[in-house]
């Protein structure tokens, strides 16, 4: 009896385990409209045919806490932002995490104010040049992989859609700015759809194809 009440016990809890999880993911049933847009955001297959080049300060103009249609619209807009990756890593949702800042960091520099660029499965599978050990090559970001890199970070542009993930408004101060490593918006870019670096022998752009 004992024993058949632990295994109950244990079924219940794995149980409520998964569904957290699936829910934490957008993917359980009878969620908010707003977790099931953002996760239709997040899944988003296809390529923006339109994008405006973008940068920090643009994004931390976005507005938070914005009713539904004004969000949608701007998550609708492709855009895409230059700068180099300061930090990159493996989420717990097998998405790669990006810190995207507007100034190269010197190994002795200290981390500075990011944008979030999200490159989610979806937009991973079947690719070897979108891995995570290929990224590292191409990023060579200051966090995430072998430090320093010759020739520190690399510059990047990355290009995707607009996605209010997480309702971050906290005032970034001159302190932080100096001080911290602050995240800047609670907007990212998210999925990131294509990816670009800069060939400094060439002196032009190379799309890092999938």
């Amino acid at each position: 009896m004992i024993l058949r009440s632990t295994a109950v016990l244990v079924f219940a809890v794995g149980a409520l385990g998964l569904f957290a999880g699936v829910a934490l993911l957008g993917r359980a049933p009878g969620l908010s409209p707003e977790t099931e847009h953002l996760r239709a955001m997040k899944d988003r297959e296809d390529a923006p045919t339109t994008v405006r080049d973008v940068d920090m300060e643009w994004f931390a103009r976005l507005p938070h806490r914005a009713p539904m249609p004004e969000r949608t619209r701007i998550e609708q807009q492709g855009v895409r932002m230059e700068g180099s990756v300061q930090r990159i890593e493996l989420s717990g949702d097998g998405d790669l995490h990006l810190e995207i800042v507007t100034q190269p960091r010197q190994p002795e520099d200290r981390d500075t104010a990011y944008v979030v660029g999200e490159i989610t499965q979806l937009w991973r599978r079947g690719s070897r040049a979108w891995a995570y050990d290929s990224l590292l090559a191409v990023f060579r970001p200051n966090h995430g992989g072998r430090q320093p890199w010759p020739g520190g970070t690399r510059r990047v542009r990355l290009t995707g859609y607009p996605n209010y993930d997480h309702p971050y408004d906290r005032p970034v101060s001159t302190w932080l700015l100096q001080e911290g490593a602050p995240r800047r918006t609670g907007w990212e870019i998210h999925p990131v759809t294509r990816i670009e670096w800069w060939d400094d022998d060439a002196a032009r752009w190379r799309e890092l194809m999938r």
